[in-house]
């Protein structure tokens, strides 16, 4: 089963507050998510492997760490895991990234997969899905599927805030990804929206309603 990584990081959980308030408008609630975005980066990358390489400092030679040289992938579900993509870049500027595109479907509610862009060499990347909320885990499953079906193998999937019931869904569906998010809510309400929540994260993102 995937394991899931709760970040309790104080500037993480400073930052979520904010991010939760229906008063922050579209411009901070985007930069916050962007913020929230490059310090979730920090803490996703901690197991990067490391090779030691030898350099010249100013005074003399010295054994120094430099990453391996895994590549990595960045693939925001559209369209509100856009959010967090530059804020992720920031930290692995090298990344290259992907697009899954989902829409719901009227008749059946199930997400229908609409768009897909991914680097060429995806058997090689290892992937970081994102995607601000899990709510009930049917577009994370779905754009997990897109990825294993183009030949990813190694996909880690990271959001702000995740429902219960969606990560279960997740982990059933897909036991060998690992789940990263910023706070683990309560429930999912009749709707389907996490509660406490933040609403629509798209729609706040973008200014849309």
């Amino acid at each position: 089963m995937g394991k899931v990584y709760v970040f309790d990081h104080p500037l993480i959980q400073h930052k979520l507050s904010f991010i939760r308030d229906k008063n922050t408008g579209t411009k901070e609630f985007r930069e916050l998510v962007d913020e929230v975005g490059t310090l979730m980066a920090y803490e996703i990358t901690r197991e990067l492997t490391l090779e030691e390489t030898i350099i010249e400092t100013p005074v003399s030679k010295a054994t120094c760490n430099i990453l391996s040289g895994k590549k990595l992938g960045i693939v925001p579900i559209l369209r509100a895991g856009l959010g967090m993509m530059d804020g992720i870049l920031k930290l692995i500027p090298a990344a290259k990234v992907g697009h899954v595109g989902l829409y719901r479907d009227p008749q059946t509610l199930q997400p229908v997969e609409y768009y897909v862009k991914l680097p060429s060499d995806v058997e090689e990347r290892e992937f970081i899905l994102v995607d601000p909320m899990l709510a009930t885990g049917g577009s994370a499953v779905e754009a997990v599927n897109s990825l294993k079906k183009r030949g990813a193998k190694h996909i880690k999937f990271m959001c702000l805030i995740a429902a219960p019931e969606g990560v279960k869904v997740l982990q059933d569906a897909h036991p060998d990804v690992d789940i990263y998010i910023a706070a683990l809510d309560e429930k999912l309400d009749e709707h389907g929206y996490i509660v406490p929540g933040l609403g629509d994260a798209g729609d706040r993102l973008f200014g849309t309603k």
